[in-house]
């Protein structure tokens, strides 16, 4: 029986592990959790760790292919979605030349499409009641050069949240867009792969994830559009929505390592990224 359910994206670590452990401590009532992940292992412990039974997709959500199963479970079952999370993403530190073109791409296509098809094949299983989770950051609020791409891909987030919470608000669907700043997760982990480090600011604010998710699903439940933790962040939100954002730019200094390489050591990184460069003259610029 599995009338009542949560589909939580992400869930094999992080805040998506973590909100399916509040979900099912929260909401006794859910008949069954579905965790979609492209770890299988991590989904299975997490399944021993929580009182509501989890139904596990092993699935690359940044590939179109990988939803039939999601989809086939859907038509089977005709399950009503309490709560949709949308918590799979990744982010890369670096500048944008900097950036491998997979990871810079591979940003946009999880956080972004990955979300956007999510939704759409779950919403047509939703209800009055029902929630919708979509996780987005602080980078929203404005440009990051030297996180240019997850910062404009978070933007997206929460225009279409926002967007879709006014859609839906007739169907009593409510969608909240999670603004957190740093969260202390094995995301950073992973964004400083590469050699490039996190400003040590962001380690100053850097939030518990179970506060940060206590919030998001209270906020989620009182039907906010927006879930920003803490009165820094918060404050934050609001200096990047009345401030010109050229005021913030310049304290973003990304640190280019082909811009200061020498121009032979520039044209040797390209080349072995299968990139065809002039060879370069005396005064370093392109020979015609």
């Amino acid at each position: 029986m599995e009338k009542k359910i949560a589909i939580v994206s992400g869930a094999s670590s992080g805040m998506g592990a973590e909100c399916v452990r509040q979900l099912a401590a929260a909401y006794p009532g859910l008949d069954r959790i579905w965790v979609i992940a492209r770890r299988k292992g991590r989904l299975e412990q997490l399944a021993k760790e929580v009182p509501v039974p989890l139904k596990i997709f092993e699935a690359d959500l940044s590939r179109k292919k990988e939803y039939a199963a999601l989809r086939r479970a859907l038509e089977e079952k005709q399950p009503q979605v309490r709560f949709l999370v949308n918590a799979a993403g990744f982010g890369k530190i670096g500048s944008f030349e900097d950036l491998d073109e997979d990871d810079a791409c591979g940003m946009a296509q999880l956080n972004v499409t990955a979300l956007t098809r999510l939704t759409h094949v779950v919403l047509p299983y939703m209800a009055a009641g029902s929630r919708i989770i979509q996780f987005a950051s602080s980078a929203a609020f404005l440009p990051q050069p030297g996180f240019a791409v997850y910062a404009a891909s978070k933007s997206y987030v929460l225009s279409l949240s926002r967007a879709l919470g006014r859609e839906l608000a007739p169907r009593g669907i409510r969608v909240t867009a999670v603004c957190p700043g740093p969260v202390k997760t094995e995301f950073f982990d992973i964004a400083e792969q590469g050699g490039n480090h996190i400003p040590f600011y962001k380690n100053l604010v850097m939030a518990d994830p179970v506060a940060v998710v206590r919030k998001t699903l209270r906020d989620a439940e009182e039907g906010r559009a927006v879930s920003v933790y803490s009165l820094r962040m918060q404050a934050f939100a609001v200096a990047a929505k009345v401030l010109p954002h050229g005021l913030f730019l310049p304290l973003f200094r990304p640190e280019s390592r082909k811009a200061e390489a020498a121009p032979e050591e520039r044209r040797t990184h390209l080349l072995h990224a299968g990139k065809h460069v002039p060879e370069a003259g005396a005064d370093g610029e392109p020979k015609e």
